[in-house]
């Protein structure tokens, strides 16, 4: 057990890292192309920084263990909102969002009852995840006509993430190797070694998939909330929050639907997708009321979290 999970921190680490690596190549490169920055932020950017979730799924489809995907990201949604939004509240206070936020936050809605009724109508199979590629381009065009009519005269380049316009071609290929090596690596080190666990613990693999695969994936996310928050600058956690929910419910299913259909446990069913469904519609009175997450706020959503998990392992 303790090698299992051992190889489980192993291969989060890789992911973490190659994910990284992957974005600052790609992003280096298809602005090295000519790319618009705008374009690279909606759809490099935000693929990219969820690679180590796409991958961790899609490895999980091919070793015909369909909890772990799908646990993974609902999982991850819900700790995006109760961890990744609480424990950065818990050291400096997260304002409302704005009027973008509130598209956004209708979207993150929209998509997760989408997921629900298909989940329902499962197993989820290629025509449930074209489905849901099409929501996902539907809201990258939208996205990026909304961003479009609000862009700043300054040059979008220089807030991207791991943009840098004077890296040199062999550092760019460096990165890019790198993380097309070390996200399928990690993601299959921690795939083998969470069913592995799962056995031994006599537990499903869609628990394991909704608490350390999901909390794991989602570390990168929960490292820059807190960073924000030690700068007072929590509040970009509320957008990157959604936003990453959005991406895990129509890219992430929908491309590994593609690979394999996915039973849908009925644990999920029961329980899980309504815990999802309802820590969303808990950001209701930030997003639409003007409410600020307060400290006590996020200790609160941390305690729902820690309760959520409890149920789940006992």
């Amino acid at each position: 057990m303790i090698t299992e999970l051992l190889l489980v921190l192993v291969g989060l680490v890789l992911l973490v890292l190659a994910g990284d690596a992957l974005v600052r190549g790609a992003v280096n490169l298809a602005l090295r192309l000519g790319i618009p920055a705008l374009v690279v932020g909606l759809t490099v950017v935000a693929f990219g920084t969820s690679a180590p979730e796409l991958l961790v799924s899609v490895q999980a489809v091919l070793k015909d263990a369909p909890g772990i995907a799908l646990g993974n990201v609902v999982g991850s949604n819900i700790a995006n909102i109760l961890l990744v939004l609480g424990i950065p509240a818990i050291i400096s206070v997260i304002h409302a969002g704005d009027g973008d936020t509130r598209r956004s936050y209708v979207t993150m809605v929209a998509a997760s009852v989408l997921f629900i009724v298909l989940a329902f109508l499962g197993p989820i199979t290629w025509w449930h995840g074209l489905i849901l590629l099409a929501g996902l381009a539907f809201m990258l065009i939208d996205s990026y006509r909304a961003t479009r009519a609000h862009q700043a005269a300054a040059d979008p380049a220089e807030d991207l993430e791991g943009a840098d316009l004077s890296m040199a071609g062999w550092k760019i290929a460096a990165f890019l190797i790198a993380g097309l090596i070390g996200l399928p690596l990690g993601a299959n080190i921690l795939v083998d070694n969470s069913v592995v666990i799962a056995r031994q613990l006599g537990i499903s693999e869609a628990v394991i998939g909704l608490t350390l695969v999901a909390v794991g994936t989602s570390l990168p996310e929960l490292a820059t909330s807190i960073v924000a928050a030690f700068r007072r600058n929590a509040d970009v956690a509320l957008g990157n929050v959604i936003g990453s929910n959005v991406f895990n419910l129509l890219g992430i299913i929908g491309v590994a639907s593609l690979v394999g259909p996915l039973a849908v446990p009925e644990s999920l069913l029961r329980l899980d997708l309504w815990v999802m469904l309802a820590v969303s519609l808990l950001m209701v009175p930030i997003i639409f009321f003007g409410r600020s997450i307060t400290r006590l706020a996020g200790v609160g959503m941390v305690a729902l979290y820690a309760a959520y998990v409890a149920v789940l392992v006992v």
